[in-house]
Formats: structure tokens, sequence, C-alpha cells
């Protein structure tokens, strides 16, 4: 007969699999998102493009658009996580600039839309899909404009040599806190098991977590930080500390505060928002 003390280690070892499976899972599920595809494409607006796949360093294929203006100065579009660049503010940005006087560049993170790669790393290797595209487009001055993961990327560019500016709409700042509040928000799981699924994350990935606060204090560059009043993802009071921080050494960051959710301020805020990143980019190219 079995005794009742083995019983009950024999269910707390089935319970803990469990647990671990489910942490497993939870981080599959963060690693690979479902890709988005959309039936729009920039002739939706009257702009001629081209269609263009490139490899990075590190081997991913990368899907994108280019729109050929015969400009030395060019507009990088950045997706979120989760998305691609079918969703509605890359979609919207495109809209505002079809009739500014700048090539116009917009495409697929790895693991997301028609790009390759397996696995996303919400902003790490992610640079390396911006730096493969950014050496083929590049032109004499270059702005990205990039949403939320988007965002992360448009401040590291800002360390590449060729970026002249940007403008960061919803940056996670510290990626752990952005990380549990999503579970929360969007699978309503209690925030702490983000931190039980994130090694599993970091082992199918091999991303490391990129936390922006750690770049207030290198970025020298035009940098415009947008951030809605009603984010559930990020803090007003972390984007305040950036950009409190990168004001120290640096006389050209600035601050717009919406009334907007995550990444929704072009919407919430349509022309304002409008105003705002067209005079920043006119201002700044």
């Amino acid at each position: 007969m079995i005794s009742v003390p083995l019983i009950f280690l024999i269910v707390v070892i089935v319970i803990a699999l469990l647990f671990i499976l489910f942490s497993v899972y939870i981080a599959y599920r963060m690693a690979k998102p479902p890709r988005e595809l959309g039936d729009w494409t920039p002739q939706t607006f009257g702009l001629d493009y081209v269609d263009f796949e490139l490899k990075t360093k590190d081997g991913i294929n990368i899907s994108g658009w280019y729109i050929d203006k015969k400009s030395t100065k060019t507009v990088f579009l950045l997706h979120g996580y989760t998305v691609s660049r079918w969703t509605f503010y890359i979609k919207k940005m495109v809209e505002f600039l079809r009739d500014e006087p700048y090539n116009i560049v917009l495409f697929d993170f790895r693991a997301h839309g028609k790009s390759g790669g397996k696995y996303t790393t919400v902003g790490d290797k992610e640079i390396e899909d911006f730096r493969a595209v950014l050496k083929k487009f590049a032109t004499s001055q270059n702005c990205v404009v990039g949403y939320s993961m988007g965002g992360i990327i448009a401040i590291r560019a800002l360390l590449e040599d060729e970026v002249s500016c940007a403008i960061a709409d919803s940056p996670p700042i510290m990626m752990d806190l952005t990380g549990k509040r999503g579970l929360k928000y969007f699978a309503n799981l209690p925030e702490w098991i983000y931190y039980v699924a994130k090694p599993f994350f970091t082992l199918l990935t091999g991303g490391k977590t990129i936390n922006i606060i750690d770049l207030s204090e290198k970025i020298k560059k035009p940098l415009l930080i947008i951030e809605g009043e009603y984010d559930p993802l990020v803090r007003i009071r972390e984007v305040l500390e950036f950009h409190k921080r990168n004001s120290v050494i640096n006389k050209d960051v600035s601050l717009w505060i919406n009334s907007g959710a995550h990444v929704r301020g072009i919407v919430a805020d349509e022309e304002e928002y409008r105003e705002r990143v067209i005079d920043f980019i006119n201002g700044k190219l």
C-alpha cells in the first residue's frame, strides 16, 4: 500500500511539472506571436512602392515595402509586438507622410508579418532587422518612427551613425514591468507568472532583456517620446524618468503625453498627433 506521505509527494511533483509545462507554454506564446497580415498597400494612398526582401546578419529574411520619392531624406516606420506593417498606426503614418518629401520604408520584424524567423525577442535581436534595412535604404538623413517594441528599436537606432532623429510612441522603458502587465492585461494571468516564464522565453529565443532606461545617458540626438495617459502597459512615471535622465545630456529630447492608451494617441488625438509628428520630422530632417 502506498503511504499517505508518498501520495502527497507524487501529487506535489505532478502539480509542479504541470506548472512548469504551463510556464513553458506561456513562454512559447510570448516568443511566437500570431502573424498579422493585411490587404492594404501604399497604393491605397496613391503611392508607388516596391516589395523587398533582405537578409539580416544573423540570417533572418526580412520583408517590407519601399516607397521611393527620389529624396535624400528617409523615414523608417517600425511596428510593435504581435502586429506588422499592416497595423493601423503604420497605415495612418503612411497616410500622414503621403504628401511629404520623404522616402518611406516599412517592414515586418522577425517572427512577424511576412518576415522569417521563428521567435521574437521583443526588442533585442530586432535591432539586426533594422540595421539590415537601414544599410539598404539609408540616405543622407534618416528619421525612425517606432511604436511599442518598435519604439525600443527607434531609441536604440539613435546610436547608429546614419540615423538623424527618432520618434518613439509608447516605448517600454523597463521591459520586465511592461511584460508582466501584458500578461495581466491580455491574458488575465497573475503578473508574477511572467518571472517564471521569462527564463524559458530566454532559453527559447536566445534574446536578452532590453531596458531602454539604460540608454537615457547615451542618447544625444533629437528624440520625441509620445505616451498615452491611459496606457496599461507603460506607466507615465517610467517615461518621465527616462526623459528626466536623458534631458541632462540631450537638449533635444521632448515628451508629449496625449489622451490615448498604448499606441492609441494617433487615433485619440489624430490632428494634433499628425501636426506634432510631421513638425518634428520636418524640423529635424
